[in-house]
């Protein structure tokens, strides 16, 4: 019994091995296997190729340059340029190149794309802070400059009444935006504001700097400073004394000795006095 079942595997293995050393089955194999070796040998060939393996390129320094001219640049060094994010500058010109990632000197493949901020040709606008009565200049500036509003205290009102560093009034390019903060109004992002503030009174008042302001404004601040409104000579190019300039003042500003009640003479001119931004 044991001698036949091991005849058996004798003969299943014999006819094994003439079937794996046939000449056919040897030939296929030898086939297969340099296949297989070709393909590995391309796949690694296209691989290097696709991704330049070993080869790099420096990145420019594309900070200052215009977009247009970072392109240009971009292009002939083989690489790509994105916008990502855009912020306006005062005193930088639209398109100027802000930051750049991968930075400059960097080595990337070529083809990579360089991503860019830059500066954009108009601020954003913000709503400013409602103005109620009695608001501190002091908070409200705090919130101004958290919305990259500048603000400035541009003249001081003498009160009796109100606490120092309230504010009377708020003045955006020489005009009077006061009522119009009381329901919310919007400016670009980086502009300057000038605020009328009060402070207390003493026995001597001083005369409020009112060259360069309008004649409405400057009527306005004599009027709650204690003073009083003298006479008003207008040059011979006034026809609208509302939006007229004040280019000289009689008396000159002081901050002390001068009494309440006390005048000032105004000279206006209808366009903005030589020194006035």
């Amino acid at each position: 019994m044991m001698s036949q079942i091991w005849q058996k595997i004798r003969r299943m293995g014999m006819e094994i091995y003439c079937f794996l050393t046939a000449p056919f089955v040897i030939k296929n194999c030898l086939g297969m296997v340099t296949f297989v070796g070709l393909l590995f040998m391309t796949t690694i060939w296209w691989l290097k190729c696709y991704t330049n393996h070993g080869e790099s390129t420096e990145v420019p320094n594309f900070v200052g340059m215009t977009y247009r001219e970072a392109l240009r640049v971009a292009k002939a060094n083989h690489l790509d340029l994105a916008i990502t994010d855009s912020v306006y500058l005062e005193g930088k010109p639209s398109g100027e190149v802000l930051t750049q990632s991968p930075k400059a000197k960097s080595h990337v493949k070529e083809g990579r794309t360089i991503y860019t901020t830059i500066v954009k040709s108009s601020a954003d606008m913000v709503t400013l802070p409602n103005l109620a009565a009695n608001d501190d200049y002091e908070l409200y500036a705090r919130q101004c400059n958290r919305m990259n509003v500048k603000t400035r205290i541009s003249a001081r009102v003498p009160s009796g009444k109100l606490q120092p560093n309230v504010i009377l009034a708020v003045i955006h390019r020489s005009d009077t935006i006061t009522p119009l903060l009381r329901r919310g109004h919007k400016v670009e992002m980086g502009t300057i504001l000038d605020f009328v503030v009060t402070e207390a009174i003493s026995a001597e008042l001083a005369v409020p700097e009112l060259i360069c302001m309008t004649y409405d404004e400057a009527q306005f601040i004599i009027t709650n400073s204690g003073l009083a409104m003298g006479q008003v000579f207008k040059d011979g190019t006034v026809n609208d004394m509302s939006a007229a300039y004040v280019w000289k003042q009689n008396p000159a500003p002081t901050n002390t000795g001068i009494v309440p009640g006390q005048t000032v003479d105004l000279y206006i001119t209808q366009d903005v006095p030589q020194g006035c931004r």
